[in-house]
């Protein structure tokens, strides 16, 4: 999906021009992929533009840098503001946002610590992740045979920059094979989530979702919708799910920030068929959610002009 730009950058503490934002060719993180990021979305809503779940997102970001035992030269309070200010200045009514700490020029070799670290936030319009049809139809999805990391070779609670190779060769054999997204399993045969997303499923009302044990991230658009679900008296449990699961539940629908709330349509050529009811009903709540329509939830979004 093409990067439509936007005027300002931040990096390091400065607005920069989008063609100015730029690093050098031995930056240490392009060779080695030690760096952590997030994905965040802004919407537009009565009172402006608002991020949704601002600070769950840069405190994530901090816990997979120490993960990774990157120390980030700011504090979530900087990268909170910060975020706000790039949104602001850049006048967008919704956006997607992307903070980055990457690892920068002056050191190379795989000892990453003496590494120079470096931060940056960019926003640019971004509409529906996989697309308005998915969206609204649902999506075919394939189980990879590539397997989800073992946490003991990369660690899965990290949202680590190189660790997306994993995901992107998953994404790829997918795509090649005609469907619009892949199912991760774990080394041990359950399911773990999708390349970029959370996946849940629904049987006999219950709702089930692959905990971070069988290496699924601790997704923030998945706790909210988590959250959602028991607010309507849906019971949410978090458990070990088999890929003839997959084949056999009542609904299935995946959520990500990039992604937010999309119905699952099959798997492999295993039709689950139509949105279902209990999906349609979260992801209508979600999207009124993050556009600040429902009272309750208000509490998530942080306002860029208050």
């Amino acid at each position: 999906m093409p990067i439509t730009p936007t005027e300002k950058i931040w990096m390091d503490g400065e607005l920069v021009d989008w063609d100015k934002a730029q690093i050098h060719v031995l930056t240490h993180t392009l060779h080695y992929g030690c760096g952590v990021f997030e994905g965040v979305r802004a919407y537009e809503t009565a009172e402006g533009p608002a991020v949704f779940r601002l600070r769950d997102h840069i405190e994530r970001l901090f816990d997979s840098a120490k993960i990774f035992m990157i120390d980030i030269p700011f504090t979530v309070e900087d990268l909170v503001e910060a975020t706000r200010e790039t949104v602001r200045v850049n006048g967008l009514p919704s956006c997607y946002i992307r903070p980055i700490v990457y690892l920068g020029y002056g050191e190379m070799g795989l000892n990453p610590l003496p590494s120079p670290v470096q931060v940056s936030i960019a926003v640019w319009p971004w509409g529906a992740y996989l697309g308005d049809d998915g969206v609204a139809n649902g999506v075919r999805m394939k189980v990879s045979s590539w397997q989800r990391h073992s946490p003991n070779a990369m660690p899965p609670a990290a949202k680590g920059t190189g660790m997306y190779i994993n995901s992107s060769m998953a994404k790829i054999e997918a795509i090649k094979s005609g469907y619009d997204e892949a199912i991760l399993l774990s080394p041990q045969g359950y399911v773990s989530e999708c390349t970029g997303e959370n996946i849940f499923l629904v049987r006999d009302g219950v709702i089930n979702t692959p905990p971070t044990a069988a290496g699924a991230l601790e997704g923030i658009t998945q706790d909210t919708v988590a959250t959602i679900a028991r607010d309507f008296g849906y019971e949410v449990v978090p458990t070990n799910i088999l890929r003839s699961d997959l084949y056999t539940c009542d609904e299935a629908f995946l959520t990500g920030t990039a992604a937010e709330v999309v119905p699952i349509r099959s798997v492999d050529d295993r039709e689950i068929g139509e949105p279902g009811p209990i999906t349609r009903k979260i992801q209508e709540t979600y999207a009124a959610t993050v556009r600040g329509q429902v009272e309750s939830y208000r509490g998530w979004l942080d306002y860029v002009n208050h």
